[in-house]
């Protein structure tokens, strides 16, 4: 038995509270991981979990080792990534989850010259608009527009995001345009189900941000869904100028309510602030931050296109 490769397994088990997304992380097989686990409840003459068809927990013991375990698993998995990283260049993999508003059409070019920088990096990128914890799915960073929950998570802010209420010129004509946020609510509505705010916009009255309620007819985890929605002259939406900034500039998209700025969001990286890979995911952050400013180019069209307020500079 070996031990180490058992105990890790233990570990990734009781972080994910899953057999299979324990065997995604460590890149084996699900039988491997049940495999080890029975091979280490066997050395401790004792179960470990506690299994039914929905859910793995620890069981008594489990929970007695587990803290000990994960702590012996990272300081091993330091101390390798400090061996490797003893050389010249960084090398090993970087997991990653990223929202598909950054990952399309913008994270392609800073990968091609981070591993031109670092050629012994590997990446694992998972492109999603879901929300996730990177610990208990196995990630070493997530990009997402939302500052992190967990208490071991830290965060890196890559840049603002801004966003606009738009539609088509089309659908304007047929069913004209609000002229203040509270007239929202006349029209149909597209809105991403992601957003902290759920169903409120805060929008920038004079000096003050102020809630409006509103009542979306379509709600999408999916913010490119949301985009073709529009695009198709379905409905007025609320979405990030990192998305459709193009479209604005194009003009395939109006922007409406200028005169009342939305809060704003930032892209930001999180990651577990023990992370055995932390010198991999300091050095990636580093290089993006050196290339992005708070307001991006984006923006900075937008603003001066007139499509977007100057207000929002005042707000980082």
């Amino acid at each position: 038995m070996d031990k180490l490769q058992c105990m890790e397994a233990f570990v990734r088990v009781a972080e994910s509270g899953s057999f299979i997304k324990a065997a995604e992380q460590l890149g084996v097989t699900r039988s491997v991981i049940t495999s080890r686990i029975q091979q280490l409840e066997k050395f401790v003459d004792a179960p470990l979990f506690f299994r039914s068809t929905r859910s793995v927990r620890l069981s008594d013991t489990g929970q007695s080792y587990y803290k000990e375990c994960a702590e012996l698993i990272n300081k091993f998995e330091q101390l390798a990534d400090q061996m490797a990283n003893s050389k010249s260049t960084l090398q090993g993999r970087l997991r990653i989850h990223m929202a598909p508003g950054f990952a399309i059409g913008y994270f392609g070019k800073y990968l091609t010259l981070f591993l031109e920088k670092y050629p012994e990096i590997e990446m694992d990128i998972v492109v999603n608009d879901k929300i996730i914890d990177p610990i208990s799915e196995g990630f070493d960073i997530v990009f997402q527009m939302f500052p992190p929950s967990g208490e071991t998570l830290v965060e890196r802010k890559l840049f603002n995001v801004n966003r606009i209420v738009c539609a088509t010129p089309a659908y304007i004509e047929k069913h004209g345009y609000p002229k203040h946020p509270n007239d929202l609510n006349q029209y149909i509505l597209g809105y991403y189900s992601g957003y902290p705010s759920r169903n409120k916009l805060q929008f920038l009255f004079a000096e003050n941000f102020q809630e409006i309620n509103i009542n979306a007819k379509v709600l999408s985890s999916s913010i490119h869904l949301l985009r073709d929605f529009a695009l198709n002259d379905g409905a007025i939406v609320c979405l990030p100028t990192l998305v459709i900034h193009e479209d604005i500039l194009a003009g395939d998209l109006v922007p409406l309510l200028k005169d009342y700025p939305l809060s704003n969001y930032g892209l930001r990286a999180v990651f577990p602030s023990n992370s055995k890979n932390i010198s991999k995911i300091r050095s990636l952050l580093d290089f993006l931050i050196e290339r992005l400013s708070i307001i991006p180019e984006w923006d900075e069209r937008l603003i001066k296109n007139g499509f977007l307020s100057e207000k929002i500079r005042n707000y980082q």
